[in-house]
């Protein structure tokens, strides 16, 4: 097989007016000007394709609803709070303490201590001895000085005798009235003198009688810091620690905004620490006075006696503050930085919207807001912290 170079056979190929003819009888220039021609009717039918289908795309975007592309947003929970009534609650801590804490110490000379009748935690009455001190000493002192009223009487009644009879004598001439006011006057020097020494044995009796300790009050003994052969004096710290009646109360630390909105009277419900009995209270007194450094004042809750309030000890107290109509929120919800307190609000394009509030109460099911929003709005329930303003994400309703 001979082969042979196309401009060989294009030499050599039948010709129709001069130019080649291929195999099928058509000229080979027309046929290659025919095959360019249908490739470029093809190449324009693939732009006009290709355009119609571009704009088919675009149309169909356009079309597409936004919650159709909301799918590529993120999904948010949000809330809807409304208003309702709130029952306002302040919760506080503090200390529980006799509220008359009486301390009995000794009122006289003091001495040896003999005897000691009462217990720590023991209930006393007013009057009822505490402590005895040994009083041999002043037992002696106090026979001597009843001797001296004897003696100034026996003085007195002579006085007196010798008076009546130079009164007899007057009238018989025997007798000056210059030496009847003396005898007069040493009559009654005697009598002062049997009062002085019954006064000065008053005196020694009062005396002994303050060696023994006596309760002040009636109530319940809190602490006993005396034993039996113990010297005690006026100088000693306090021998008992009495609680007036049995009667606590707790000294509860109180912020300053919260104390404004307390009075006395108010309830308040106190648990001990370590117990979950609820004990039920009064406001008897506010402090007059904030505590500089800790913005908080003290409110004293009167409480009944019981044996689980032990003062010194630490409980809770929730006080009843009132109620409010204002829109509730989880604490989740609300956001603050160094411009205050904020939500996220979905606005109706479903972009998230920085708005600032106002709290209010504190309650356990969520904070009151009292102000910047009515209620109405759709409120990001969490993951507010990783939104940013003006972001579009997917809304999912969470019914409250």
């Amino acid at each position: 097989m001979n082969y042979q170079p196309n401009s060989i056979r294009s030499e050599t190929a039948p010709r129709i007016d001069g130019a080649p003819i291929g195999l099928d009888g058509e000229p080979i220039e027309t046929k290659s000007r025919s095959i360019w021609l249908w490739l470029g009717i093809a190449g324009l039918l693939a732009a006009i394709i290709a355009a119609a289908y571009f704009f088919a795309s675009s149309g169909e975007a356009a079309a597409t609803p936004a919650a159709d592309r909301d799918d590529q947003a993120p999904t948010i929970s949000v809330i809807t709070p409304g208003r309702g009534t709130i029952a306002g609650e302040i919760t506080a801590t503090g200390t529980l303490a006799a509220r008359r804490d009486v301390p009995v110490g000794v009122v006289g000379e003091g001495g040896r201590v003999v005897a000691v009748s009462a217990e720590q935690g023991q209930w006393v009455k007013a009057g009822q001895v505490l402590v005895s001190v040994d009083r041999s000493v002043q037992n002696q002192q106090a026979r001597a000085q009843s001797a001296q009223i004897d003696v100034a009487r026996s003085d007195a009644q002579l006085a007196q005798s010798n008076l009546d009879r130079a009164l007899q004598l007057v009238d018989r001439g025997f007798i000056s009235k210059a030496d009847v006011d003396r005898l007069t006057a040493t009559r009654d020097a005697a009598r002062a003198r049997v009062n002085v020494a019954q006064a000065q044995l008053s005196e020694l009796q009062a005396r002994n009688a303050r060696l023994n300790i006596v309760s002040p009050v009636s109530g319940l003994v809190l602490e006993r810091t005396v034993e039996p052969g113990q010297t005690v004096s006026a100088g000693s710290p306090p021998l008992f620690r009495i609680a007036r009646g049995g009667e606590m109360e707790l000294l509860a630390r109180v912020g300053e905004a919260d104390l404004a909105s307390l009075s006395t009277g108010v309830s308040a419900a106190v648990v001990p620490a370590g117990t979950e009995k609820v004990f039920t209270g009064q406001i008897w007194q506010l402090a007059p006075t904030i505590d500089q450094q800790s913005r908080q004042g003290t409110a004293r809750i009167a409480l009944p006696y019981a044996a689980e309030l032990r003062p010194g000890g630490f409980a809770t107290a929730t006080f009843q503050s009132g109620t409010i109509v204002a829109p509730m929120l989880p604490e989740s919800a609300i956001l603050s930085d160094d411009e205050g307190s904020f939500v996220y609000v979905i606005d109706k394009d479903n972009k998230a919207v920085r708005r600032s509030v106002k709290t209010g109460i504190v309650t356990a099911s969520g904070i009151a807001i009292s102000e910047g929003i009515d209620g109405s709005e759709r409120i990001v329930m969490r993951a507010g912290g990783f939104l940013t303003e003006g972001e579009t994400v997917a809304p999912q309703l969470i019914k409250n």
